[in-house]
């Protein structure tokens, strides 16, 4: 087994700032017999979901000093101005937080699944060995989800709703890609405007009695390799002539192959991956970047 990839985290200063969002949609649960959808279920309605606005402390220029992707190139920029869709990962990107990190912690399994995401964004590890090792160690039921949902709703990353907003009026399509699980982005998805068609992520599957049985091993996203695979077959299907990928992990830049992304934006503002940052086209730490730079 590899070694650990180191990552640094950046500090997070929130303010009390909020955003409302009068959407707090249902969430489809999948059955374990037959695998047949059951009908929707409704949440409790949560006053609000918060975007923590956060300011993302700068890093000293020596810690800096070994890339050289942070200001992009001509032709960086001119695929990132052009593009007719980009593609979002959404842990530590579109969110501050790891999902399914958020969600054992609920559980009272944190630290054991932190270390497994830990492997599994560093590359050293098989992305589904991760996945199914995490999720073994806390099970988490339909009940629990639901509560977690209501009580502990997804921590949006500051200037990415500006950010979409700045995309859709440029006709820019916007896609969220992720190895976590739909029951959690769907509600993200909405806030931000992004129809659900637009999602490739995993499912959490329950039994009857909602207790935990698994992972819908058909989702591309459940597997090392997956993100590459989902951006090929929405380049496919719209049949876009430009795409972009914007993550933090190595899953996110393994997108970048043939057939897949023209460009890997590795966006740092939550942490800092320093072999997934080596290599991405353009290191950011800050949405405002990209923003800026399409006007």
């Amino acid at each position: 087994m590899e070694g650990l990839v180191h990552s640094r985290i950046n500090p997070i200063h929130a303010t009390g700032r909020q955003y409302h969002s009068r959407l707090v949609p249902a969430f489809s649960v999948m059955l374990s017999k037959n695998f047949i959808t059951s009908p929707v279920l409704s949440m409790k309605r949560h006053k609000s979901f918060n975007s923590v606005v956060a300011s993302v402390q700068p890093l000293e220029a020596s810690d800096l000093g070994h890339f050289d992707n942070t200001l992009p190139s001509k032709d960086v920029l001119r695929l990132w101005r052009s593009a007719d869709a980009v593609c979002f990962d959404v842990d530590s990107t579109v969110c501050l937080d790891e999902g399914i990190d958020e969600l054992a912690e609920f559980c009272g399994a944190g630290k054991a699944v932190a270390d497994w995401t830990a492997r599994a964004m560093g590359g050293s590890v098989p992305f589904e060995e991760a996945l199914a090792a995490r999720l073994s160690l806390f099970k988490p039921s339909l009940a629990q989800v639901q509560e977690f949902l209501v009580t502990r709703p997804q921590k949006i990353s500051p200037g990415i709703d500006e950010l979409v907003k700045k995309l859709k009026a440029k006709n820019t399509n916007v896609h969220l890609i992720s190895g976590g699980f739909r029951q959690m982005i769907n509600p993200v998805a909405s806030i931000l405007g992004i129809p659900l068609e637009n999602i490739f992520a995993n499912q959490l599957l329950f039994g009857n009695s909602g207790e935990f049985v698994g992972f819908d091993v058909n989702e591309p996203t459940s597997r090392s390799g997956g993100k590459a695979t989902a951006v090929q077959q929405i380049r496919k299907v719209h049949g876009y002539k430009t795409l972009v990928m914007i993550g933090d992990g190595a899953t996110d830049l393994e997108a970048r192959k043939p057939g897949g992304a023209d460009l890997f934006i590795c966006y740092a503002g939550v942490q800092l991956r320093d072999a997934v940052a080596a290599k991405a086209d353009w290191l950011v730490f800050n949405f405002a970047d990209l923003i800026n730079s399409l006007e």
